[in-house]
């Protein structure tokens, strides 16, 4: 029998006397304590859900190095050098919810002026072969959203940036969903070291 049946048949039964304040209340407690039950399991559960997302988000605290960088095409083919031969990046995320992005391309070239007065094909080749961006970051399980406030490419502002996050020990990888780069569908994976090991 559940519990709301056996209240109303004591609260039947006791008005015949005089307790059926009391066996009403006694009913209420106990409805009372099995929502507390529920809501308590409810709690714990989000409680492990926020512990989680804490934990994550603070793993990813400090400052990263770029080790490494593949790319595979939208029919699962592997794209070779996707940033060139030996690129270097950084990225750093804070722990008050701030993240920078540095990534150049290896054997980038340099200019034969300033940045203003090269040649407009060597300002396009350095502008291709390097980006930046800085903004906030929040976690949603195993990704992390980068939102844009800055960056050398203009059109990323004010965007999100999703990437698939994994931390293990000191190592980062982050996983972007399938982009259009250069015109060729393809996913990137980029693998980071810790630049202070823990």
């Amino acid at each position: 029998m559940d519990q709301s049946n056996r209240c109303n048949r004591s609260v039947g039964y006791l008005r015949k006397g005089r307790s059926s304040v009391l066996t009403s209340d006694v009913c209420n407690w106990a409805g009372d304590k099995l929502m507390f039950r529920g809501v308590s399991a409810a709690a714990a559960l989000i409680g492990s859900a926020v512990g989680a997302h804490a934990q994550q988000s603070t793993s990813l605290v400090g400052s990263w190095k770029l080790v490494s960088a593949s790319a595979v095409s939208g029919e699962g083919r592997p794209i070779a050098l996707p940033f060139g031969d030996s690129p270097s990046g950084e990225i750093t995320y804070t722990g008050d919810g701030r993240v920078s992005v540095l990534i150049s391309h290896g054997g980038r070239k340099l200019l034969s002026a300033d940045r203003i007065a090269a040649p407009t094909a060597e300002k396009a080749e350095a502008f291709a072969t390097f980006f930046a961006y800085a903004g906030t970051y929040s976690v949603r399980r195993d990704q992390v959203v980068h939102h844009v406030e800055i960056s050398s490419v203009p059109n990323w502002v004010g965007t999100d940036l999703v990437r698939a996050v994994k931390v293990t020990g000191n190592e980062l990888t982050l996983t972007t969903p399938p982009i259009t780069i250069g015109g060729v569908a393809q996913t990137t994976v980029l693998r980071w070291m810790r630049t202070r090991p823990r």
